[in-house]
């Protein structure tokens, strides 16, 4: 099988896909989905790479980096429509790059979430405020890997941020601060249905965000049955099938906080000592292989 990995430019969880995927005899190409470009004709949809049709493609691994969601989405489209398999679809993409339709989504599903506010313009700040107290997170809708996220831990705080995110025009998120919490998230690693692995990460400092981009550790954790339910559950919401879920544990139970759908191997691989790269590519040898004999039984 030939597999294509999309990807803006090559990192460890490229390599750990082209290991694990050369080691189980498959062809791996790394395709910097930027430089694509689509052929759009009735009947012959075609995308093309540096001079060439891939049209010799089995399977795709979709990591489109946030600031390029539309353009990389659009590529995985076409990938679709060429009949292509994907691990992660373009519309469940777009949807998890998304904070507002993601929330929404999650909450249709009777996924625990943090109580979230949305916002643009008002002059209501004050009710906004009330709705949820100090200390509030405050989050870019557009936000991601910790960046656009600010605690506001006062009322005044709370006021000149919201007030800073009207002067540009920016639509933004507030949600209560979950205090319990203490800087601490979980990641559970989703293949498929199943969790292949979770870790525990930790901020450094005093910062309130757990996320490793942010300089946050990561350790091995066992979730809790109703934690692994919410993972299954945040993940079938948002349509995708390779995923991080990341969860708060609060004194109401598991609550969600993002549904990522191009995660990082290495600090799950690293803290887990898990080969999650490998997981990643028998699933797309079960699902690729099952999509080409149906379209062979139905040719």
């Amino acid at each position: 099988m030939k597999i294509a990995v999309l990807a803006r430019a090559p990192g460890y969880s490229i390599r750990r896909l082209r290991e694990a995927a050369r080691s189980r005899g498959h062809e791996f190409v790394t395709v910097r989905f930027p430089e694509c470009y689509v052929e759009i004709e009735q009947d012959k949809p075609e995308v093309r790479y540096r001079g060439r049709s891939l049209n010799d493609i089995d399977a795709i691994i979709p990591r489109i980096l946030p600031g390029m969601t539309t353009y990389g989405s659009a590529i995985v489209r076409q990938f679709e429509m060429m009949g292509v398999y994907t691990t992660t679809k373009s519309i469940a993409i777009t949807r998890s790059r998304d904070k507002l339709r993601s929330t929404q989504l999650l909450s249709k599903a009777g996924v625990g979430i943090p109580k979230t506010i949305f916002s643009r313009h008002t002059l209501a700040v004050d009710d906004l405020i009330d709705h949820l107290g100090v200390p509030m997170i405050i989050k870019l809708a557009s936000g991601t890997q910790g960046n656009g996220v600010v605690l506001a831990e006062t009322r005044k705080a709370a006021k000149s941020v919201i007030q800073a995110f009207y002067v540009n025009d920016t639509s933004f998120l507030m949600q209560e601060y979950i205090e319990e919490s203490l800087g601490q998230d979980i990641r559970a690693f989703i293949v498929g249905s199943q969790i292949v692995a979770s870790v525990q990460r930790q901020s450094l400092d005093d910062d309130f965000r757990a996320n490793i981009h942010q300089g946050g550790t990561a350790t091995s954790v066992h979730l809790t049955p109703e934690e692994k339910r919410t993972a299954l559950k945040a993940a079938k919401a948002m349509g995708l099938h390779i995923c991080g879920v990341d969860i708060l544990r609060s004194k109401r139970g598991p609550l969600v906080l993002e549904v990522n759908s191009s995660p990082g191997l290495e600090g799950v691989e690293t803290a887990t000592g898990i080969d999650v790269a490998v997981k990643i590519i028998e699933y797309i040898e079960h699902n690729a292989k099952q999509r080409n004999r149906k379209d062979k039984v139905g040719a």
